[in-house]
């Protein structure tokens, strides 16, 4: 096996998946990537700990969980342990999928009175219970795949893009803490924050430099930090009473379960099960690997499986369900380096930075709103990818009859959950969560409506 290449590989590559490049090249690698993700696995952790009122203390160390089970999850898709991982060149993170039912679920825990670690435990046992579906979806995956066709995942997608961008609007104007304190919410100073740093990122993307746009999210938030420095907004109460380093501590908040909280996350694990396959294939072709046959298969099903057993560990040690990121694969078109052993470097890393406590809690010192202005693009681009699924398969009468009455059940009877009041509690709880609502709909008209077999005769 060579050491360092610089010739021009298959494609674009200059490193394919086994190559070893010497530490700096992988080290620099290893900084683009985690430039893209960062942010992404910190907020998602941020906001649901936020909705759920959980301490800075508690946050900062939940915030270091998931920098940690990232990395870990990372390392064993790259390296490939037995049936566990793609051997690709894969980043794995904290998934925005869970964050609309999680944040919204816990908030409605909270209110009705049920104090923040209670709620903690409850979240963190749907988490455990739901890896194990996805870890038998990865046992079973071309059934699955037939019965979850890109027209479900697709809607699914969307739908849950749609539930984070009230969550995201919920950040940009200070958070559910703010939503109950008289006046605070939506304040001037607030939408300053968070629109100063949505208008950054859209400026920064316009830019020509390749490394600027790459890096608008963490730029655009660095500029949000200081400006709320300098408006007297940093909250260091969590870097104050954070240890400068700390072992992760499994089951912190003890071990609870609620069918209101997990009847969401079934259809969510699917879908996430699904995308995984996606965002594999797609790191199969631009790493100029097979995309079909044997190999392929048993990178998907090794994927999914470190998918779904990543999340158990997430519950157990703190955090919340991760899933493979996507925009990795923007970042091994740009350098040419898909190099599995990068990964480990990004692993490394992210583990690193995990055992330091102190350094998630200069990260929550952000206001909520800053992080809002970021979130808002994010999740709305969640959206943007369920429109995208839908774009690339044939939108005939059929498929668009079912896109109409999934979204008109998955987003309109969350806003008007009396509707369902007097059905069964049981099939209520459904119904009032849109991604269940939604989800079930278009997997069942899926199944009932035929497919078309030839053109329509006029």
């Amino acid at each position: 096996m060579e050491t360092y290449k610089t010739h021009k590989k298959s494609g674009d590559l200059v490193f394919e998946i086994n190559d070893h490049p010497h530490a700096p090249v992988a080290f620099l690698a290893a900084l683009q990537h985690l430039l893209a993700i960062i942010v992404p696995i910190i907020t998602p952790g941020f906001i649901i700990c936020s909705a759920a009122g959980v301490s800075p203390e508690d946050t900062a160390m939940v915030l270091s969980m998931s920098l940690i089970i990232s990395g870990v999850a990372t390392f064993v898709q790259c390296k490939k342990i037995g049936p566990f991982g793609a051997g690709l060149l894969i980043v794995q993170g904290t998934s925005f999928n869970f964050v609309g039912p999680l944040s919204a679920g816990s908030a409605a825990m909270v209110a009705s009175g049920i104090p923040a670690n209670e709620v903690m435990s409850a979240v963190f046992g749907v988490v455990i219970a739901g890896s194990f579906i996805e870890m038998s979806v990865s046992r079973i995956l071309p059934f699955i795949s037939r019965m979850i066709t890109p027209l479900v995942t697709g809607i699914v997608v969307l739908l849950i893009g749609l539930t984070l961008i009230k969550e995201g609007l919920v950040s940009m104007g200070g958070g559910y803490a703010s939503l109950g304190e008289g006046g605070s919410f939506a304040s001037l100073q607030n939408l300053a924050l968070s629109c100063t740093v949505f208008a950054l990122i859209i400026l920064l993307n316009r830019v020509t430099i390749t490394w600027v746009r790459s890096s608008a999210i963490i730029l655009a938030l660095a500029v949000g930090y200081v400006m709320a420095g300098f408006m007297g907004r940093l909250d260091f109460s969590g870097f104050e009473h954070s240890a400068l380093f700390a072992l992760p501590r499994p089951l912190h908040f003890g071990l609870s379960f609620s069918w209101s909280l997990f009847i969401p996350l079934i259809m969510i694990y699917l879908v996430t099960s699904l995308e995984a396959v996606g965002d594999i294939t797609a790191t199969s072709k631009i790493s100029s690997e097979p995309v079909s046959g044997p190999l392929w298969m048993k990178r998907i099903k090794g994927g999914v499986l470190v998918n779904g057993a990543n999340s158990l560990l997430a519950g157990f040690f703190n955090t919340f369900p991760s899933s493979v990121f996507a925009q990795n694969n923007g970042i091994i078109q740009l350098t040419g380096v898909a190099s599995r052993y990068v990964g480990l470097w990004i692993a490394a890393i992210l583990v690193v930075l995990g055992l330091f406590p102190k350094i998630a809690a200069l990260i929550q010192a952000m206001p909520e709103p800053v992080l809002g202005g970021a979130a808002m693009i994010m999740f709305g681009s969640v959206a943007a990818s369920g429109i995208n699924i839908l774009s690339s398969i044939k939108l005939d009468r059929r498929a668009l009859l079912i896109i109409a009455i999934a979204l008109s059940v998955g987003v309109g009877v969350p806003q008007v959950p009396a509707f369902v009041s007097h059905l069964p509690a049981f099939i209520a709880d459904i119904m009032k969560s849109g991604l269940a609502a939604g989800g079930i709909t278009a997997i069942i008209l899926n199944l009932l409506l035929p497919e078309q077999q030839q053109v329509d005769e006029e």
